[in-house]
């Protein structure tokens, strides 16, 4: 979820989070949790700006291997200001430390939310 300045936090002018539009009517507690602690809260702490926890979470989504939390975690980060060289970079680099097949498959995702969508080798 972003504010209406890009940045994460809480949506703003009455729009439904992510979370809510995905799991509201089935999983409210998990909305609630998502919106008021982990956006509302643990996103905004000082001690690191948004465009870091954007790389953070990319790195730590990339190393799980959670593929479908980073397609919005990439472009997250792209509006937080991390650029799209910086998240090649930074996925290139965690090959090496969270392993190939991961890192390829992160790839394959930020090459759909970044480039030109294509998958061919």
């Amino acid at each position: 979820m972003t504010s209406t300045d890009g940045q994460a936090g809480p949506a703003q002018s009455g729009e439904q989070s992510g979370a809510a539009r995905m799991f509201g009517d089935f999983a409210p507690g998990l909305v609630t949790f998502t919106d008021d602690v982990l956006f509302g809260q643990a996103w905004t702490r000082p001690e690191l700006s948004p465009r870091d926890r954007s790389l953070v979470t990319v790195a730590a989504l990339t190393t799980a291997g959670n593929t479908e939390q980073l397609t919005y975690h990439l472009g997250l980060a792209r509006q937080n200001g991390v650029t799209e060289t910086e998240l090649i970079e930074a996925i290139t680099h965690l090959a090496f430390y969270a392993g190939w097949p991961r890192a390829m498959s992160a790839m394959t995702v930020a090459r759909q939310v970044l480039g030109n969508g294509s998958t061919a080798a």
